[in-house]
């Protein structure tokens, strides 16, 4: 049996039948029992008028036994225990407390206990009690005609809701079962879906449970599947947009110097040797985020001056800065204290943000570095003059070979990998990368820096 519909809806029908039945049995016998109680609580008053008309006439409680257990063949009492003689349920006991009628327990000419006696039912003559009617836990064996036709109807009746019942809840199972197993199975069917390669296939969550929230996992795992195939796609092709560019040109121009097309002067071997430089840098750093993405990048973590490590690479960067007629300023929090990191490392991460900010200021604009202490952290803050980053752009500055210009010119940029290694190697550190700008305001670069323990 390897449905799981198929084993739902056998075990609602097995705990209904298993709950419905036991009731049908409880029930029959809880009625039968009282409905012989009632019975002989409607006839005992009559009963008692009876042995009281029989006293009047007697005088005596000579004979009751035979008046008591019949007129003709049907017992006057309705109900009679199982077995004869002294286990009948009934017994009479005349005025000083003596039986004259066996049952409930007592023989004739036993004396019944005065506690017994006053439990009982006092038996009247003329004002003056003659007797007291003992009772006993009748356990009815037969009921009369149109007690047994009553008490028929009342089982047919519990047999009917039995089934009435039973059908309702196997109808209610397999609704309930198409309900449970409708969205495993689309879970099932959408799992080898993404299996077979249709990646970013989702689910209907149709409810707040524990299977919708297994819809709602699945449905992010799928979209995370769908777009990490597209970024893969989207690297694959970046890295050959990246590398056709100086390859093209190497071979061009090595093309050329060997069928005499160009001179083989210093200027057209140098262009050959600068593009092959930054084919190497290019390799390089595609090998350093790669490191750095999959947490093997080695780092050399140790207390340091945030502040010491800022100042030498403001200064390196000062002559770019004049060249570009961009001025170059520092402002350090003190005190401040020591991170704990890798300095080169670090070192990369601040000479990528200086160098993308001097790139993008115009001239007479200002590039400002900050250090301050924020708790538990050191933030570097690289403000620029530039035109800003628009809305569109913001969210993926730190991607792989991303440029917010739509030609992807390389005269004023990098690889396109700066950022993204920045990002790398500051998370590597436990730390924090981030950027804030507006159109024609410029852009703030930050990253944090755990403290030193």
């Amino acid at each position: 049996m390897r449905s799981l519909g198929i084993k739902l809806v056998l075990a609602f029908l097995i705990v209904s039948l298993t709950g419905t039945g036991l009731t049908v049995l409880l029930a029959r016998q809880a009625t039968t029992n009282e409905f012989g109680h009632f019975v002989f609580r409607q006839n005992r008053q009559e009963l008692v008028n009876q042995l009281s008309d029989y006293y009047a006439q007697t005088s005596s409680w000579q004979g009751v036994d035979r008046y008591v257990l019949g007129r003709g063949d049907e017992p006057m009492m309705m109900g009679k225990m199982r077995g004869p003689g002294p286990n009948d349920f009934l017994a009479v006991a005349n005025q000083e407390g003596v039986v004259v009628r066996p049952g409930a327990g007592f023989r004739v000419g036993s004396h019944v206990p005065a506690d017994v006696l006053s439990a009982g039912i006092p038996i009247d003559v003329n004002g003056r009690q003659v007797g007291t009617l003992l009772e006993g836990r009748p356990i009815f064996a037969s009921l009369p005609t149109a007690g047994q036709d009553f008490l028929r109807q009342v089982n047919l009746a519990l047999i009917v809701a039995t089934l009435a019942a039973t059908g309702l809840a196997l109808v209610l199972g397999i609704l309930l079962t198409r309900a449970l197993t409708r969205p495993v199975q689309e879970l099932t069917d959408a799992t080898r879906a993404v299996a077979s390669g249709e990646l970013g296939r989702v689910v209907e969550v149709r409810s707040h449970d524990e299977i919708g929230q297994l819809a709602e996992s699945f449905n992010l795992m799928s979209r995370d599947l769908a777009q990490a195939r597209d970024l893969r796609r989207q690297l694959t092709a970046d890295v050959a947009h990246e590398l056709r560019t100086p390859l093209t040109l190497i071979l061009g121009h090595a093309e050329a110097l060997s069928e005499g097309v160009l001179p083989a002067s210093p200027k057209n071997l140098r262009l050959i040797h600068e593009e092959a430089e930054r084919l190497s840098r290019l390799v390089d750093d595609l090998r350093l985020l790669s490191r750095a993405e999959a947490g093997d990048l080695p780092l050399s973590l140790g207390p340091t001056w945030a502040g010491e490590l800022a100042e030498k690479v403001v200064v390196k960067h000062e002559a770019a800065a004049a060249q570009s007629e961009v001025a170059l300023s520092l402002d350090v929090e003190r005190p401040l204290p020591q991170i704990q990191a890798d300095p080169d490392r670090l070192t990369q991460v601040l000479d990528n943000l200086l160098d993308n900010a001097i790139r993008h200021t115009p001239r007479a604009g200002e590039v400002h570095v900050a250090l301050r202490a924020v708790p538990g952290f050191v933030r570097f803050e690289v403000r620029d003059a530039g035109s800003g980053i628009t809305p569109e752009d913001l969210p993926r500055v730190f991607e792989r070979f991303y440029r917010s210009d739509a030609a992807r010119s390389r005269d004023r940029g990098g690889s396109g990998l700066g950022l993204a290694i920045a990002r790398s190697i500051v998370e590597a550190h436990g730390g924090e990368i981030g950027v804030t700008s507006s159109e024609g305001e410029g852009a703030l670069f930050w990253f944090e820096v755990p403290e030193a323990a």
